[in-house]
């Protein structure tokens, strides 16, 4: 796979060129009344969030919209002339603003697959980034944005909006003061409804769609209804399934109630598609378990409906000899923010605080927690990818001598038997068991993993080995 891309890049160097003849000074402090120039690309859904969260900035200007689909201009267009009183630029292709050197700022809400990709471009670019989660589409091309942000010193913030909420930085800190006692289990839990997307026939794609730069770095197949413009998630070419939809948010957080946790000594995830057949590749169930020593990270996904506990959350257990404490994402008050008295910022206010003063350790959500908590949805699907089908009668052994693994499989079992399953006649798939090694981001002694690391880039949308 490694060969591959190394063969693209020879093919893609002009459009290299392309991109780095675009540069500007990235270390340039804009003053509080220049203005900042924001191309908002994917405009569809969340896109939309970007174009409100940066337009009603004073001093900012959404000065263009990015997306394949030109359908969607027209309605976008007219909401920034009415709200923001500008228009901005419509045009299908990124790669026709990184070289404008009025554009300062490129702002990604994307399908997946175009995550890291179109960052890495706008750091050659000189352009500061805010990129939806997850960060990436698999764990290479993370790290290697977190590469050339380094590397041209340019402003990168994750959509984790988390990141920016007071309860949860002050519920990191009481974790870390001890006084609960040992962190026995950081829960995330993404519970979300998710029904059956049925079977679309291929098809030409819609004239006014550039399918081409939609697909981008992905292979090339046949256009059909259930990829734009949102049921891409399912599927393993452009999406990660609600672990890395969803799920990313509560991982992120999870992660962040460990004290002191990066990357996790093993993962295991067990699950399967349940309760309908469709055309769609991805999970709707997962379970996931990341060890973290000590602590135990646990991600629990559910797409089919729950007669309770539905919803997105985090929980923290601490050991038995210790006060339980059990939070969900909207059970704290009165909490302060550590990150200094900056006052109400959203995530879309830190992040331009931070493309005016440079100060990078002041976004709330670095690129590198982006890339770490994406990276940990990404570890849990390879298990799952590379895990065999087996039969709930079997008894399952994976964990060990680990009474919690075993705890969270029985309620996985126990929301399927509320959707009507027969567990007799259900399979599942069993993850394969991944031994992470933090200082290099591979899996240990398993080259099958490995290749899931990455994927074979289709030129000339390359992610480079080196940036």
């Amino acid at each position: 796979m490694i060969e591959t891309r190394r063969k693209f890049l020879a093919q893609s160097s002009i459009f290299t060129t392309f991109a780095i003849s675009g540069t500007k000074s990235s270390g340039k402090i804009i003053g509080a009344n220049e203005r900042v120039n924001v191309a908002v690309c994917g405009i569809k859904g969340r896109g939309a969030s970007h174009i409100g969260g940066h337009g009603r900035q004073k001093n900012v200007t959404i000065s263009h919209l990015v997306d394949p689909d030109s359908r969607l201009f027209e309605g976008r267009k007219k909401f920034v002339q009415s709200k923001f009183k500008n228009t901005p630029k419509c045009v299908q292709d990124v790669r026709k603003v990184l070289d404008n050197k009025e554009v300062d700022v490129i702002s990604i809400a994307t399908p997946n697959h175009w995550h890291s990709l179109m960052s890495i471009w706008a750091c050659q670019a000189g352009k500061d980034i805010y990129v939806e989660k997850p960060l990436s589409h698999n764990l290479f091309e993370g790290r290697k944005l977190v590469e050339a942000a380094k590397k041209y010193k340019c402003i990168v913030q994750h959509g984790t909006q988390n990141r920016s909420l007071r309860k949860w930085s002050d519920l990191a800190k009481e974790v870390a003061s001890g006084k609960n006692g040992k962190l026995e289990v950081a829960l995330g839990t993404c519970h979300k409804r998710r029904g059956s997307i049925g079977f679309k026939d291929t098809k030409s794609p819609p004239s006014e769609l550039d399918f081409d730069v939609w697909t981008g770095p992905a292979a090339k197949e046949d256009f059909h209804d259930n990829l734009v413009h949102y049921n891409w998630h399912w599927f393993w070419n452009y999406g990660n399934g609600d672990i890395g939809n969803q799920g990313v948010h509560q991982m992120d957080i999870a992660r962040w109630m460990i004290p002191g946790a990066v990357w996790p000594k093993s993962v295991i995830c067990f699950g399967g598609r349940f309760g309908y057949k469709d055309q769609a590749e991805t999970a709707n169930t997962q379970l996931a378990i990341f060890d973290y020593g000590e602590s135990l990270l646990v991600f629990d996904v559910r797409g089919l409906s729950g007669k309770s506990n539905m919803g997105v959350s985090n929980h923290v257990y601490f050991d038995k000899n210790a006060k339980q404490k059990n939070t969900t994402s909207h059970g704290l008050k009165g909490i302060k923010d550590p990150l200094a008295d900056r006052g109400k910022v959203d995530i879309f206010e830190n992040f331009i605080e931070a493309v005016r003063n440079r100060k990078e350790e002041h976004l709330d959500a670095h690129v590198y927690e982006g890339h770490v908590s994406s990276g940990l949805c990404h570890l849990a699907n390879v298990s799952y990818r590379l895990g065999e089908k087996s039969s709930f009668n079997k008894k399952n052994k994976s964990f060990g001598s680990n009474k919690k693994g075993y705890e969270y499989f029985e309620r996985m079992q126990e929301h399927l038997k509320e959707n009507g399953l027969n567990l007799k006649e259900t399979d599942y798939i069993v993850g394969r068991n991944l031994e992470f090694d933090a200082k290099t981001e591979t899996i240990k002694k398993d080259d099958e993993a490995n290749a899931l690391l990455s994927r074979n880039y289709r030129s000339p949308y390359i992610v480079p080995d080196k940036v």
